[in-house]
């Protein structure tokens, strides 16, 4: 069969008028809406706006004054952000700041710190990665999150704006949300209106009509061209001839009312956290008592905790900084055994090392950075207990390990670690592993083999050997003759480095009934030297 014939109407030059007259303002908001193809069905996007963010960096937006955040703009002092209390008495963002402090007397004001800014907005991406693991920074002052994976886990998308609202404003942010099934409508929502909740793609298009063009975020002078052609929607942009939009407004622009309705993708990149934590508290007044810094230190702790626990990860180290007014800063340093981010295990620990410093003056600010995240393995208690039928040795002592060095600091509690070498003094290393006696760095044979000659050595070795007299009958005496016990151990090496050794090793027992572990030079002037003492 053939295909049914296509007619196209073309108007006269007298019908030229009434289409002129159609391209009016007011005759493209009756014009029906384009149709978009429908976005893809396995995205929701939440954005999160947060308008005070400015003065939530500053740690001000609690402080219960009357406050204002403002920012030079063209040589004046312009408002950004505001609190409740300036907001009630007539304030407004955008005002002057001379406008402002007219109307309302009272209004303290401080700078914008756009860093601040920047790393309270990177904290709150990292509390949202519990939500979903695909978070988006939208500097200044918003993120987008894709949720639609999240939806079962917490009961459906009502479910998941209140837990995710309720989350934050325990925290003491203020945050506005919006679900939409693109990533720029979720942003437009979140910015252009009050509430903005859209989970099918069918009546996105619908929902983002009747909103302002100014939640684009497009140039101000496009906004204001638009404007005067008496465009003021998205809705009334939207029904604007593509290829003359594209012509004067250019293809960047008409590439984003693509990706605002889904008619083409819009992937974003990941947020990825800092693989380092670092947080800085300056204190309202000087510290000097132990216990008042850790109650200080409380509010970096409950992040670097909330941080360990969104990313299930622990820390092995952790250096809080204490800074005065005209000494060096004080270090106190833990380090761990395991990755832990145990909150209770870490704040004894900074307790006890804590209590061992001595300040030279009074503390004004605290810094608190770790080491390298890494992954915290969950552990699980053996079924048969270490001693019973089938029970295993017993796991090291890591909170005891731990908390002697936090006490008596990191140096004075170590490990041991076999070396693959016959000398000796260097046979045996120290490491700051708290593990078994074990060889490193050295084949298995050789392995084997350190520590076989290990089980027979003892493990206090002097710093340096002592020299011991010798008996007429030859025998080396300490209080007195000593007792050789079995036949030796000769041990020859170092004459490839240029330091020759070579001894015979003997048991020995004193009168005292000491094991010794003596040795006896094989050259000239074949001297004897006490080198360990068995337990």
């Amino acid at each position: 069969m053939r295909a049914p014939l296509s007619l196209q109407v073309v108007p006269s030059p007298a019908s030229a008028p009434a289409a002129a007259s159609a391209r009016s303002p007011a005759a493209l908001r009756s014009l029906p809406l384009p149709l978009a193809p429908a976005p893809q069905p396995h995205e929701l996007w939440l954005a999160v706006c947060w308008p005070r963010l400015p003065l939530e960096a500053l740690a001000a937006a609690s402080s219960g004054s009357c406050l204002a955040v403002v920012e030079l703009q063209q040589g004046a002092q312009y408002l950004v952000a505001l609190d409740a209390q300036a907001e009630r008495a007539g304030a407004r963002v955008g005002m002057s700041w001379a406008a402002a402090s007219a109307l309302v007397p009272q209004l303290s004001a401080r700078w914008r710190e756009p860093h601040a800014e920047q790393r309270h907005l990177a904290q709150l991406a990292e509390a949202a990665q519990r939500y979903s693991p695909r978070v988006s920074l939208m500097p200044p002052d918003a993120l987008l999150i894709e949720v639609r994976g999240s939806l079962r886990l917490f009961g459906g998308a009502a479910q998941l704006l209140r837990r995710f609202k309720a989350d934050y404003l325990s925290a003491g942010t203020q945050p506005r949300l919006a679900l939409a099934p693109t990533p720029l409508a979720a942003l437009a929502g979140v910015r252009g209106a009050r509430t903005f909740c859209v989970l099918e793609p069918a009546r996105l298009i619908g929902a983002l009509a009747p909103l302002p063009l100014a939640a684009l975020g497009w140039p101000l002078e496009s906004l204001e061209r638009l404007a005067k052609m008496g465009v003021r929607s998205i809705g009334e942009v939207l029904r604007l001839p593509r290829a003359g939009f594209a012509r004067r407004f250019g293809v960047e622009l008409l590439t984003s009312l693509d990706q605002l309705t889904g008619r083409r993708a819009d992937p974003r990149r990941s947020f990825r956290p800092s693989e380092r934590f670092c947080a800085r508290r300056d204190f309202s007044y000087e510290v000097v008592e132990h216990e008042r810094i850790l109650a200080a230190l409380e509010p970096l702790l409950g992040k670097l905790f909330a941080r360990l626990k969104a990313l299930q990860c622990g820390i092995v180290e952790l250096d809080c900084r204490l800074r005065h007014a005209h000494a060096p800063p004080t270090r106190c340093v833990l380090k761990l055994t395991t990755p832990t981010a145990n909150p209770q295990h870490l704040r004894a620990l900074l307790k006890e090392r804590l209590a061992t410093l001595s300040l030279p003056e009074p503390a004004r600010s605290a810094e608190i950075l770790c080491g390298e995240l890494l992954p915290q393995h969950s552990s699980s208690h053996e079924l048969w207990q270490p001693g019973e039928q089938g029970g295993g040795a017993g796991a090291p002592c890591t909170d005891l390990i731990e908390r002697l060095r936090a006490r008596l600091g990191f140096e004075a509690v170590h490990g041991l670690a076999i070396h693959s070498t016959h000398r000796p003094e260097a046979a045996t290393r120290r490491e700051p592993t708290i593990a078994p006696v074990r060889a490193t760095k050295q084949r298995p044979a050789a392995a084997a083999e350190s520590l076989r000659w290990a089980a027979h050595r003892p493990l206090w070795l002097l710093p340096e050997p002592e020299p011991l007299t010798e008996a007429p009958s030859g025998l080396p005496c300490r209080h007195g003759p000593l007792e050789l016990l079995g036949d030796p151990e000769r041990i020859e090496t170092g004459w490839w480095e240029g330091t020759a050794l070579a001894r015979d090793y003997y048991r020995a027992l004193d009168r005292r009934g000491v094991q010794l572990w003596v040795y006896r030079q094989r050259v000239a002037p074949h001297r004897w030297f006490l080198h360990g003492i068995y337990g």
